[in-house]
């Protein structure tokens, strides 16, 4: 007997907006995108999240933030 687990993740971006302060490594504008996010175990739908990622406009680099 096989078991088979099929887990996705879709993402879709909500919007971008201008975010204070510059990159770190090149010192460009950064910018905040807010991604909808849905984990699916075998189309059924398991978790539903709203997150916000930042990237560096110039040189393309996500960025993280340590509180």
């Amino acid at each position: 007997m096989w078991l088979v687990y099929v887990c996705d993740e879709e993402e879709k971006e909500l919007g971008r907006q201008q975010a204070p302060g510059a990159c770190p490594y090149c010192g460009g504008k950064v910018q905040a995108v807010d991604i909808e996010a849905q984990r699916k175990l075998c189309f059924l739908p398991l978790c539903f999240k709203i997150k916000r990622k930042y990237f560096c406009t110039l040189c393309s680099r996500r960025l993280v933030l340590y509180y």
